[in-house]
């Protein structure tokens, strides 16, 4: 291939003519990149499982990255089983040395999520790449995947044990429940008309100055004493009203 075509990146199904360039992924390191070639793999997987299924199952699948008639690659999602009820998918991309470090990745997974999110009822994806591979990162976040953490020495590759970043992306009416952190909430209903009742002006005392409206103003405690004993000699004044009348009666 001496050349990319400039027709825009689309996804299609895989047929049969492209079954040999997916087993490049399987049997040639150059092709694969550095960060996918994990050594020598079955060829043939992709013809078994694309005469099963054509590579489309309700577990997964792959589609291949196009541009005209240049195959450039393909993406692949796979089920992620999250709970007894529910699942999310897994995604990733392979292109090949022709189609990488011209945006042709971020492309390609940005039309994967929406192909994902419109026809198939999930509301979490998420992707795993190596803590080194810089630009499969920066073309998930162009994607509009976030990064929530990493997996220590989570796969072996060229002799060593690798860090994995983990990132996500949640559909529209998912990300609006997530609470922003440092954002006031918004009122409550009771709340909001409360606030939104117009305050009565504050009156204050000609003589003393101070405000006879707003919040309740504490007392003394020899007012307090003052008020239990006058509502004490009140109570027993009307105890004694009923005795004489109870021995009037009698």
């Amino acid at each position: 291939m001496t050349g990319m075509s400039d027709d825009p990146v689309i996804l299609r199904p895989v047929v049969e003519d492209d079954l040999s360039v997916l087993e490049r992924f399987l049997t040639d390191p150059e092709a694969t990149g550095p960060f996918q070639w994990l050594g020598w793999s079955d060829p043939g997987r992709w013809r078994r499982r694309w005469a099963q299924d054509g590579l489309l199952s309700d577990d997964g699948g792959q589609l291949m990255v196009a541009t005209g008639t240049d195959r450039l690659g393909f993406v692949a999602w796979r089920k992620v089983v999250t709970s007894r009820s529910s699942h999310c998918w897994n995604i990733g991309a392979q292109l090949l040395p022709d189609g990488r470090g011209r945006g042709v990745g971020t492309q390609a997974q940005r039309l994967l999520v929406r192909y994902l999110f419109a026809h198939t009822p999930v509301v979490r994806l998420e992707a795993d790449t190596e803590t080194e591979n810089i630009a499969e990162q920066r073309a998930l976040e162009k994607s509009g995947f976030a990064r929530e953490g990493v997996l220590r020495s989570a796969v072996f590759r060229d002799g060593q044990w690798r860090d994995i970043t983990c990132s996500g992306t949640l559909t529209l009416p998912q990300l609006s429940k997530i609470p922003r952190i440092g954002w006031p909430q918004a009122p409550s209903s009771s709340r909001t008309a409360r606030l939104s009742r117009p305050a009565s002006p504050r009156r204050t005392s000609t003589r003393t100055g101070r405000s006879l409206s707003g919040p309740k103003r504490e007392t003394s405690s020899a007012t307090r004493r003052s008020w239990r004993a006058r509502s004490f000699s009140m109570n027993i004044k009307c105890t004694r009203r009923g005795l004489r009348c109870m021995r009037s009666t009698a």
